[in-house]
């Protein structure tokens, strides 16, 4: 007889366990066992929550080989009624002594057989049959990514559901966010603010160190421009050869010909919101909104230092647009900043943020669904930094930016003007701009100092290119190995189809021809899924607490003319109390890292068995550890740290 030891590992999800039978049967290239239930002493408790099964002998007539994949199934008892069961994987050790693990890490809710494939085997042979093809794509709004096709979240697929602490912890509501910030008196409150002593209380309520730097130091020039670096939108700033037409500023308002001498040199840099131009603002509270879509002019000073010169708050040019300077008076220009600033937040919001992040993140976890085995090198790449993403961008649509969403009623975009938007966004989108090398590059700000996030972020693109290179050179051998891969292929195809529309534009692979060009588009996947992801979002409330730094909406247009703003234009212009309250309210919740946040390069779930790839893990993750202390160490001389991209706060995933 051919024993073979079976092990069972029920996960640590609430109501993992089981109480039905467990049945197995393994497939070998020299045959197979029978349909074998597994049953010991510990009964029903062998697959009880977090529990590891004591070992089930399983015997056949002869060895069967070397297998290949376990048939796994389930059949509810008389006393018990069918349930869901959550196993982790099955080890099996043969007569030969060999150890064969089989990844599972989903839910098995019917009594259907399963079938799993050894963790090991090569993943483009035996082809199970389906994967998750019914998993369909969605079209929630036409000119932007597709998203899967879910209602709420009783319908998507246990396996991408919150857990239960995330889903105690995080409740996708504004009100929410209210109460913890201890301002649930003042969310429905429209009336203005009539001092800044108001906005500061209000502020004060929940504050962090960087907010706090924020509220001291946000009219200041340097700080201002501060923002276009590291704070939460540091993509939009570009080096500047030639100023825009449409933004005259001319050498007769500068000292010494100080423009043109700069231009020559590659020290004046441009922030042009031009994205934003005729979109159409909302009406809060019965009133109508204002978003401009300004250009602002930035200079490198010879000690290195950046600094608004010029700000002009529409994109035409003409008498009631004028151009605002530093030496302007007080509120002429502070209100230009204002106006910036409340821009900035929206476009951030829904390009860089949900755009580029959040819905791309969705893209790329569908496909894989959809498309990939579970026992495919790629599936086990990126299956953990897809953790909880399809839930959390089903809760965004369904609470945010639905038509009584909380973004739709409170920012200067909501409405029709945040597809706007966001249609804009993606048809200029491109895969040079995903990839933060190239798009360093692109935008010219490889030499500006003290761009933390260019520094941060081109180093951990490079180990994670590092990592996945290593992982994918195991089983790509050659391009034409890639090539033949009709998984992979079909995971890539269904990206440009349904995530990036067909446009050819972008860039973005229509399939893989060569082992690099993977390795360059799964970086990109797991950059902007995690590092990326943490770079937009995990500021939002420090730089946002202080509304006068961060206005979602502003009631008043700019001023046409010079000398007529003043503490109380600003205070008019700002945004109405309950409005305040709930972007702090929402940003807050954005900001809110769950306690079971799991950093980049961790992987609780364990899907690879080889020994490469798990030493390969080990390296990954003592680069990551190695980074963390670079950053740490740097920080401590920054009056403002930059810890966004620090690994240790950068979640494998959009999980928030």
């Amino acid at each position: 007889m051919a024993n073979y030891e079976v092990t069972v590992s029920t996960g640590n999800l609430l109501y993992a366990n089981t109480f039905n039978n467990i049945y197995i049967k393994l497939v070998g290239t020299d045959g197979e066992s029978n349909h074998t239930w597994l049953l010991n002493i510990s009964g029903p408790l062998a697959f009880n929550t977090g529990a590891v099964s004591s070992t089930f002998t399983l015997s056949c007539t002869n060895s069967i080989g070397k297998l290949l994949l376990i048939e796994l199934n389930k059949h509810p008892v008389i006393v018990f009624p069918e349930d869901a069961w959550f196993p982790n994987k099955v080890e099996v050790k043969s007569p030969e002594g060999q150890t064969f693990n089989f990844p599972i890490y989903r839910w098995i809710t019917d009594s259907e057989v399963h079938l799993y494939r050894d963790g090991k085997g090569l993943y483009y042979t035996h082809p199970l049959g389906k994967y998750s093809r019914e998993k369909e794509w969605h079209v929630y709004e036409q000119g932007i990514p597709r998203c899967m096709k879910a209602e709420n979240t009783e319908s998507l697929p246990l396996e991408v559901h919150f857990s239960f602490t995330k889903t105690t912890e995080f409740l996708f509501t504004a009100a929410q966010g209210l109460i913890e910030l201890k301002l649930d008196g003042q969310g429905d409150c429209t009336e203005k603010w009539t001092d800044m002593d108001s906005i500061y209380r209000a502020f004060c309520c929940k504050i962090t160190d960087i907010s706090v730097y924020v509220q001291k130091h946000w009219k200041e020039d340097e700080f201002f421009a501060y923002q276009f670096l590291n704070g939460v939108n540091p993509m939009l700033i570009r080096r500047c050869s030639a100023i825009p037409k449409n933004f005259p500023v001319t050498e007769s308002m500068f000292p010494d010909d100080m423009i043109i001498m700069d231009l020559q040199n590659e020290n004046i840099y441009l922030c042009d919101y031009k994205l934003l131009d005729g979109v159409e603002a909302n009406t809060i509270n019965g009133m109508k909104q204002y978003l401009m879509a300004p250009l602002v002019l930035l200079q490198r000073t010879p000690d290195d230092k950046l600094m608004p010169i010029a700000i002009q708050l529409k994109q035409t040019p003409g008498d009631n647009n004028p151009i605002f300077f530093p030496t302007d008076s007080e509120y002429d220009w502070l209100m230009a900043k204002i106006f910036v600033r409340s821009a900035d937040f929206n476009f951030h919001e829904l390009n860089i943020h949900l755009l580029r992040t959040h819905l791309l993140a969705e893209v790329f976890a569908v496909s894989l669904l959809r498309n990939v085995p579970m026992v495919h090198p790629l599936y086990k790449l990126l299956i953990p930094h897809t953790r909880y993403s399809l839930q959390i961008n089903l809760m965004a649509r369904n609470r945010l930016i639905s038509k009584d969403g909380t973004f739709t009623k409170y920012t200067a975009c909501g409405g029709e003007g945040m597809f706007t938007i966001l249609k804009r966004s993606m048809a200029s989108m491109t895969y040079s701009s995903l990839c933060i090398p190239d798009d360093i590059a692109e935008r010219g700000m490889e030499a500006v100092p003290n761009y933390y996030y260019r520094d941060d972020g081109l180093k951990l693109w490079d180990i994670i290119h590092k990592f996945v290179k290593g992982i994918l050179n195991c089983y790509y051998k050659s391009d034409a190995d890639v090539e033949k891969d009709s998984e992979l292929q079909k995971w890539i195809s269904d990206i440009f189809v349904e995530g990036f529309l067909s446009n050819a534009k972008t860039g973005i692979p229509q399939g893989f021809s060569t082992v690099a060009a993977l390795v360059k588009f799964v970086t990109m996947v797991i950059f902007t899924c995690s590092v990326q992801h943490s770079a937009v979002n995990s500021g939002q409330y420090d730089y946002g607490a202080w509304m006068p730094n961060t206005p979602i909406s502003l009631q008043l247009p700019p001023p046409t003319t010079k000398g007529t703003t003043s503490e109380a234009t600003m205070l008019e212009t700002f945004p109405d109390v309950n409005v305040t309250v709930q972007g702090m309210a929402i940003m807050h919740l954005l900001s809110k890292q769950s306690t079971d946040f799991v950093p980049l390069g961790h992987y609780p779930d364990k899907h690879f068995f080889e020994k490469i790839p798990c030493k390969l893990i080990k390296e990954f993750q003592g680069d990551l550890e190695i980074q963390s202390v670079i950053i740490k160490v740097r920080n401590e001389n920054l009056d403002v740290p930059y810890t966004y991209m620090n690994p240790t706060v950068v979640e494998n995933s959009v999980a928030i």
